[in-house]
């Protein structure tokens, strides 16, 4: 029923149907909050508002403080706040602005030893000024009789006009006044009108918005709406503070450096930091550029730029790290990319707001399936698992970067850790392709070449290879991994080979064409300790038991051991392995125990020299 096409047919329109509606879903509503943005941004600045003040709300209740009079009292003394800030923006903008006629000297100082280091040899200046002559000559208009210049000089002479405004009433003067401050006041007002009503219906507007989401999955709404409002009153508050100190420090250098307006500076500072990476580097160059004109000489530049460049490194990358735990939980090119989208659509403002409102998105898109994209998408965590990126780059041909990723976790973890918990599953995925008709035999080949060159750059060296060969115990007689069936079986098979030669084991890979009969007559019990015989197929266990039934013919008495790498839970299909007294391993690591258990033991007379040597190195 599964594989009717035509229910393929009916399927796939549906599917690109959805697409569609979503798609202009999210067209309409990027259209919708463009229009209104005039009230959605004040809407998000509250609620980012109330998300930083929570946590205070939280210690007045614990202090047995009324709600109302909690709300009231923190929302008038961040109103407060927000009025002595802007007090103290206007004085020192204003003080600026009075002061800027007083440095025009000093810049045309510098633009004139700009020019006189710039300007070339006396040779070049000729050639320039030739050059600008000639291009002079080139553009000059023909000459025309004297009579006919003066004529159209006079047919050309602009006659004067003089336009005179009339003159403001009271009214109109002080409407030209207010205009400017009407809208930002207007502003400012909806903002804290909308931050009173949202802390104090806080617990309502959470049980209205769970009721909307779905009352009959209460446990992932709630968490949703915890996770968000822990990481979110977290990372703003934390923000809040950091940014803050930040400009305190800027602006106490900036005042100790000489730099005007340095308590402007700092508070401008404090607020472009909420600016992802470009941030601090526009705060840098507004002070920069006062102090190039306010000294006549070029330290105070210097120790601007040195004070920022000190400054901002150690409060991002020690200072942050510490605080914020290892990160925000956004990509770098989602914060790149949110920025640029909430700045076209919301101006400056959106610039601000665009990491925390990504990082709502984000967490919105961990909790609700139907968002998932968005994680994926805008979230810091991997796309693809460590098994599902192994396996991928073995489809590709391209092992190197799987060779790296196994290089990282083999720093604090054992080779077959890894090749139980990122090789092997990865295997799998591939098995359950094959299986299921999606994996070729030509990718099956391209795997298996790729497992083989990783293989060869994770073993040991020549050098360590001959080593291990001349100490172990299987120096002899070899343990022989021989792949079941297919190249993904040959893989497994390189797998546990490597594992066994990094253990000191001495180990041979062969291919499934070891098990047919022309190859088996050649095969001699004194050419293999043991034998491995590695298969990732998960649905039934005849194939390990066909393949043990051919080597029993012909090896009656060899030590096998069964690699079931694709063996499920099912205690079932292991005892029917087991039968036999065959052991059968499913993790990498638990074959490694069983081979050291029944390879025997190596002879004394080559242990005893290396224990002398040791006791000498001693």
């Amino acid at each position: 029923m599964f594989n009717d096409p035509g229910l393929a047919r009916v399927t796939r329109p549906v599917h690109r149907e959805s697409r569609t509606l979503v798609f202009l879903g999210a067209l309409a509503l990027i259209a919708v909050v463009y229009i209104g943005r005039e009230v959605f941004v004040p809407v998000a600045l509250a609620v980012l508002l109330s998300f930083v003040l929570s946590p205070v709300l939280l210690v007045l209740r614990r202090l047995r403080i009324p709600r109302t009079l909690g709300v009231a009292g923190v929302v008038m003394l961040t109103f407060i706040g927000l009025l002595a800030l802007g007090a103290v923006v206007a004085t020192q903008v204003g003080q600026l602005a009075s002061d800027l006629p007083h440095y025009q000297a000093n810049v045309r100082d510098k633009i004139r030893d700009l020019k006189s280091t710039a300007s070339g040899s006396a040779t070049m200046e000729r050639v320039a000024g030739m050059l600008q002559d000639l291009s002079s000559e080139l553009d000059r208009p023909d000459p025309q009789p004297k009579f006919q210049l003066d004529a159209a000089a006079a047919a050309q002479r602009p006659i004067p006009v003089e336009i005179r405004a009339p003159e403001l009433g009271t009214l109109a003067m002080l409407r030209s006044l207010g205009e400017p401050l009407l809208h930002p006041l207007a502003t400012t007002g909806i903002i804290f009108i909308f931050l009173i009503f949202i802390l104090l219906q806080r617990e309502d507007l959470r049980n209205r918005f769970i009721r909307l989401a779905g009352a009959h999955d209460i446990q992932r709404t709630t968490a949703a709406l915890d996770d968000a409002g822990a990481r979110l009153s977290r990372f703003l508050l934390t923000q809040v503070v950091l940014n803050a100190g930040f400009g305190c420090v800027i602006g106490l250098g900036l005042g100790l450096i000489g730099v005007p307006s340095a308590m402007l500076w700092g508070l401008l500072a404090a607020v472009l930091r909420f600016v992802p990476y470009i941030g601090a580097i526009i705060a840098a160059l507004l002070p920069s550029a006062l102090a190039l004109a306010v000294d006549p000489g070029w330290s105070m530049v210097v120790w601007c730029i040195v004070l920022f460049a000190v400054v901002e490194p150690v409060v991002g990358h020690i200072i942050e790290p510490l605080l914020y735990g290892r990160s925000t939980g956004l990509s770098p090119v989602a914060v790149i990319a949110s920025a640029t989208f909430w700045t076209w659509l919301w101006g400056p403002i959106g610039l601000v707001l665009a990491t925390p409102l990504t990082l709502c998105l984000v967490v919105l898109g961990r909790h609700v399936d139907q968002l998932e994209f968005l994680d994926v998408m805008l979230g810091d965590s991997p796309p693809l698992s460590a098994p599902e990126l192994f396996y991928q780059r073995m489809l590709a041909g391209d092992p190197v970067e799987a060779s790296g990723t196994a290089e990282d976790f083999l720093k604090d973890h054992a080779l077959c850790a890894y090749v139980d918990e990122v090789a092997l599953p990865a295997l799998r995925l591939a098995q359950a392709d094959f299986e299921r008709g999606a994996l070729d035999l030509e990718r099956v080949e391209r795997i298996r070449l790729s497992v083989q060159e990783l293989v060869y750059t994770l073993g040991p060296g020549e050098d360590e290879a001959v080593a291990a060969t001349e100490s172990a115990p299987t120096a002899d007689r070899p343990i022989l991994c021989i792949g079941a069936r297919t190249g993904l079986d040959e893989a497994a098979a390189m797998l546990a080979a490597m594992v066994l030669g990094a253990n000191g084991l001495t180990a041979q890979v062969e291919g499934p064409s070891r098990l047919q009969r022309a190859s088996l007559i050649s095969l001699d019990a004194t050419q293999a300790a043991m034998i491995l015989v590695s298969a990732m197929d998960s649905n039934s266990t005849a194939l390990l038991r066909y393949a043990v039934r051919r080597l029993r013919r012909r090896l009656p008495h060899a030590v096998i051991l069964l690699g079931a790498w694709g063996l499920s839970d099912d205690r079932s299909l292991r005892n029917s392995l087991e039968e036999h007294g065959d052991p059968v391993s499913a993790r990498m690591c638990d074959a490694l125990s069983a081979a050291r258990r029944l390879l025997p033991p190596p002879p004394p007379d080559k242990t005893l020299p290396r224990l002398e040597r040791s006791a000498a190195a001693s």
